[in-house]
């Protein structure tokens, strides 16, 4: 007897595959990546989540793990934050010292706990929060070669040449986004950027586990050196500056570390017989609040420092990160419910982190350029925080 022909069952194979390989790429598995990817884990959609390195891998900044980001990981799931404490090493940090360029110091407790850890290790920790309580795709050792807006959806090619489609791409890739560059180019605004550099040292005098310090001169106000201890006896130092301070007085911030570290007249003697581990690596960061930039499109949503996230006074960008992520899941879920990826669309993303996050960064900026060139100012600052009443105002203002 003759077969009959399978072709149905072939038929039923076909319309019911998924025309896209994900609903969601997210490029980038850092703090805003990982947020992301946590907050659509009950979404139901296909989710991937796409980096170039394989974790664990080095980050090079502070190493500052500010209070807001484990407060915007508690808002997912208390255990997620929770989990995080038990990283080693780390030290609980409770306590700064600012040092103002005349050497007077402002010491400052902070509300939220928060902890420096290196980012080696803090990234890695939540990446296995991906790993365990979501079932997104993790896909290491995977770099975004390109990527194309098209009729339906997004096609992306990887550094290894394969082509992979989905229907929304979120940017989480850093300072140098191939998303951003490729969707929205811009070139680099030197006032609304930071260049900064940080290595690792043991045995610094005086340091202790828990205090952050931070050390301002009269010469380069746009900008600070930090002491963080990261645990292990081993501490984070580095200097940042406003990347338009660099480039006008031609500023050689590897350079300028060493030197800072024994000619300020607040860390003489501290180096003397500190161990430095490695050699001194330089980034950038792009600021956030001067300006209104578009962090969205037809089919995209950018998070992070691709979406320029920074704070221009402390500089720290991993509380901002991740709460641009958890927005842009939102916004993926509201799009997916409605089938609506248009850019009007995602221009509620654009306003959902101006009123969250941008709204401070902007008053963040506008104190950091008023007082760039007035030593004076941020002395008699921190004078007058010793005023009783007046300590927590002037906390506000740079914290």
């Amino acid at each position: 007897m003759r077969r009959q022909p399978s072709a149905p069952a072939t038929f039923e194979a076909v319309r019911t595959s998924p025309p896209f390989d994900y609903d969601v790429a997210i490029i980038g598995a850092g703090p805003a990546g990982t947020a992301c990817a946590l907050a659509l884990r009950k979404s139901g959609r296909r989710v991937a989540l796409f980096d170039k390195a394989l974790f664990p891998r080095d980050k090079v900044c502070g190493d500052a793990i500010p209070g807001h980001a484990l407060k915007a990981l508690r808002q997912l799931d208390p255990t997620f934050a929770e989990g995080l404490w038990h990283l080693q090493p780390l030290d609980a940090v409770r306590q700064s010292r600012l040092v103002a360029p005349n050497g007077d110091s402002l010491w400052m407790r902070w509300k939220l706990p928060s902890f420096n850890s290196p980012r080696e290790t803090f990234d890695a920790a939540l990446l296995d929060l991906v790993r365990t309580h979501s079932t997104t795709e993790i896909r290491e050792n995977t770099g975004l070669k390109s990527l194309k807006i098209e009729a339906g959806q997004v096609r992306l090619t990887t550094t290894a040449g394969a082509e992979i489609t989905c229907q929304l791409v979120i940017g989480c890739d850093g300072a140098n986004s191939v998303v951003r560059r490729q969707l929205l180019p811009a070139p680099l605004d030197r006032a609304h950027h930071c260049a900064g550099v940080r290595a690792y040292f043991e045995n610094i005098k005086g340091a202790e586990a828990g205090l952050t310090e931070y050390f301002f001169t009269k010469d380069y106000l746009q900008g600070y050196l930090w002491i963080f201890p990261v645990g292990a006896g081993r501490y984070n130092v580095g200097l940042g500056m406003l990347a338009e301070t660099v480039a006008r007085h031609k500023v050689d911030l590897k350079k300028l570390l060493p030197e800072l570290l024994t000619g300020h007249p607040a860390l003489a003697g501290r180096f003397d017989n500190a161990t430095q581990h490695g050699g001194i690596q330089g980034f950038g960061l792009p600021l956030g609040g001067g300006r209104t930039v578009p962090v969205s499109g037809a089919r995209f949503l950018l998070c992070g420092d691709a979406a320029s996230l920074i704070d221009p006074v402390q500089g720290h960008g991993i509380d901002t990160a991740m709460q641009s992520g958890i927005l842009a899941a939102a916004q993926a879920e509201a799009c997916f419910a409605k089938q609506d990826f248009s850019a009007e669309a995602m221009r509620q993303y654009d306003a959902q982190v101006a009123l969250k996050i941008s709204r401070k960064l902007a008053k963040s900026y506008r104190l950091m350029r008023f007082l760039s060139n007035k030593p004076w100012l941020v002395n008699a600052g921190v004078r007058l925080a010793r005023v009783p009443g007046l300590k927590p105002w002037v906390q506000r203002a740079i914290g």
